[in-house]
Parts: structure tokens; C-alpha cells; sequence
């Protein structure tokens, strides 16, 4: 399999600053997958990617895309490559379709071939009718649609896309999933940034976690939720009794053979819900069906999460029981599976960045 985006030994170091924004990163994205690579605020992320779009300029490793060296040809390698920015940046002096022309003849398009692939991306990104409108009447969702349409103006081998969904709503962010799909089928590679796990999880084919400037990750995100400690996860909502307290009722589930570990998430209603918990079956919006009221339903509930290395359902006997022993009121049970977040969370921390 041939490689679109080299990183080795990827060092960057800012004046005034004690440790490297990005310190030894190596890592490959395949030709025609899309990757996403995800970090907190600060992880060093966002520095990798303006070395790979020679918006910053690295202080020592190697870096190339679409087999040109970044950091030596950097005017080649901005041939090769395409970037959507988190924020948009269309040009409000032109209509779309002069946006899209005017990019293509900065990359050297004659008049022809500019006009053409404007009209064909206006009609593929669902805007051929608002082709020739005031910018300024585009809805989030189109200026974002309109974005990718001319970073394809000039067929890039690699596309950058910095959070591409945040604000859209469902219907523009799914249209927008289909054609970064359809751009991957057409073998160009798409190098994604989220905090949206469920995105990441869902559009891309690995993804690589960074944080302090190394990578801590890198695996298809089936691959790396099922390496998470514990294959399945027990989401219980527990009222303690008069004289116990969680921590205590955690050591003690700790001890039940067949849990890989233990934890307090939340209490309270459904906003208590862990990160990640959302889409599991049996939670709010999964695919299961719940066993009992929602986590926090019963009055001054707190809700534990046990990591588990075999079927939950056959620990719920053991785990009734180690609670029934100590007076704890067992009020509502759901069972689901770790989720990208969760690997996330679990090697980056909780902390606030």
C-alpha cells in the first residue's frame, strides 16, 4: 500500500517555550484512506498539521505529502495538497462559482478546464443553484460544502480537513460525510482533525492520538476500542446506604472476578452520562434496549461504569449480590461497549486543556 502523508521523527520546537509542540512524531496515512488524527487542545496536532501544509516550519524530522518533502519544496508539495479550514475563508467579493474559478487559476487552469470543474463540483457539493449568489446568503453548511468544492479545484492528492462538521446541522453534516466518502473512493486521501469522536470514529479508516507532542495511538478505531481495557462495560446507577460511600462500593465491584476495572462517571439525569456512554446500546440513542429506569433516575444515584472482560450480563448476579451485601440500592443497569472516546479519555486523561 503506497503512502500519501509521511511524518519521521517530527520535532517542533517554539521560542520561549520549555517543551516541543510536537516532540519525535512519526507516523504514515495510507494512499486513499481517510485519517484522522486526533489530540486535547495543546496535544500538538494542529502544529504537525501546518508543518504537513507548510504553514509552519518544522525545527528538525522529515515530513512529506504525495511524496514531496515539505519541508524542501514546499511549493510542490502545495500542488499536492488542499486544505479546509475550521473557519471560513471564502472570499465574499466574488459569487461561488468565481471563488472556485479564481482558486483554479491561481493553480494555472486555462479559462476552459476552470470553468468545467467549477461546474461539475457546484452540481456534486448541491450547489449548482446558488452558483452565482452573494456568498454572504450561504448557510454554514454550504460555505463549508463550497470550501471542499474549490480545495478540489485543482485535484489534490491530499485533502486536510479541520474540523469539517462543527456547527452543521444532521442533514449537512451527513451529505458532507458522503462526499468525503465519494473523495476517498476516487483515491484521494483525507487527513481529518475532530473532537467529534463519534465523526472520527465513523469517517475514518485509522486514526492516530497525539498528545504532548507524541503519538499514543494509532489503529482503526474498532481495533483500538476493542484493545481498551475491559471488551464491554456494566453503566450501573446505585443509591449507597446510610453509612457506605461510592468509592467503597467501587473497591468492592473492583473485586469481582471478571472486572478489569472501576469507576464513578456522573449522578444525576441523563447530562450525568459519561463521554462516549451516548451511542452505546442500551443508552439514549444506542441500539440496545435499557434494563431499568435511565442512570440517575432514583433520587441521590450515583452512576459507576465497570470495565469487564466477559459477557456483562453474567456479572450482573455477582454484582447485585456485593451490592445487596452492603445495602446499596440498585436502581438501573445498562450494558454497552467502550467507545472511542473512551480510548481517547483513557490516554489523554480527564483533565481541562
Amino acid at each position: 500500500m503506497s503512502v500519501a502523508v509521511e511524518v519521521r521523527d517530527l520535532v517542533k520546537q517554539y521560542p520561549k517555550r520549555d517543551v516541543n509542540a510536537v516532540d519525535g512524531l512519526s507516523f504514515e496515512v495510507h494512499s486513499g484512506e481517510i485519517f484522522g488524527l486526533l489530540g486535547p487542545n495543546g496535544a500538538g496536532k494542529s502544529t504537525t498539521i501546518g508543518v504537513l501544509t507548510t504553514r509552519v516550519k518544522a525545527t528538525g524530522g522529515r515530513a512529506s505529502v504525495a511524496g514531496v518533502d515539505v519541508i524542501r519544496d514546499p511549493v510542490g508539495a502545495r500542488r499536492m495538497l488542499a486544505v479546509v479550514p475550521q473557519q471560513t475563508n471564502l472570499d465574499r467579493s466574488l459569487t461561488p462559482r468565481q471563488n472556485l474559478t479564481f482558486h483554479a487559476a491561481y493553480h494555472g487552469y486555462p479559462r476552459a478546464e476552470r470553468n468545467a470543474r467549477a461546474a461539475d463540483l457546484l452540481k456534486e457539493f448541491g450547489l449548482e443553484e446558488q452558483a452565482d449568489v452573494k456568498v454572504d446568503w450561504y448557510s454554514g453548511g454550504m460555505a463549508q460544502r463550497l470550501m471542499i468544492a474549490r480545495a478540489m479545484m485543482h485535484q489534490p492528492a491530499v485533502l486536510f480537513l479541520d474540523e469539517p462538521t462543527t456547527g452543521l446541522d444532521p442533514q449537512s453534516r451527513l451529505f458532507l460525510w458522503e462526499r468525503v466518502r465519494e473523495l476517498r473512493e476516487r483515491g484521494v486521501t483525507v487527513v481529518l482533525t475532530t473532537h467529534d469522536m463519534d465523526e472520527a470514529a465513523e469517517m475514518s479508516d485509522r486514526v492516530g492520538v497525539v498528545d504532548h507532542g507524541k503519538l499514543l495511538a494509532l489503529d482503526t478505531p474498532a481495533a483500538l476500542t476493542h484493545g481498551l481495557s475491559g471488551q464491554a462495560v456494566l453503566e450501573l446507577t446505585v443509591t449507597p446506604g446510610p453509612a457506605d460511600e461510592p468509592e467503597k462500593i467501587l473497591a468492592a465491584l473492583q473485586g469481582v472476578e471478571g472486572v478489569e476495572r472501576a469507576e464513578r462517571v456522573g449522578a444525576g439525569g441523563p447530562a450525568g452520562l459519561p463521554p462516549g456512554m451516548a451511542g452505546f446500546p442500551g443508552m439514549p440513542g444506542g441500539g440496545g434496549a435499557p434494563m431499568g429506569p435511565p442512570p440517575g433516575a432514583a433520587g441521590g444515584g450515583v452512576t459507576l461504569r465497570l470495565y469487564v472482560r466477559s459477557q456483562p450480563a453474567t456479572l450482573l448476579g455477582p454484582v447485585a449480590t456485593v451490592l445487596a451485601e452492603r445495602g446499596a440500592q440498585l436502581t438501573g443497569v445498562h450494558i454497552g461497549e467502550p467507545s472511542l472516546e473512551d480510548v481517547f479519555i483513557n490516554l489523554t486523561g480527564r483533565g481541562l486543556r
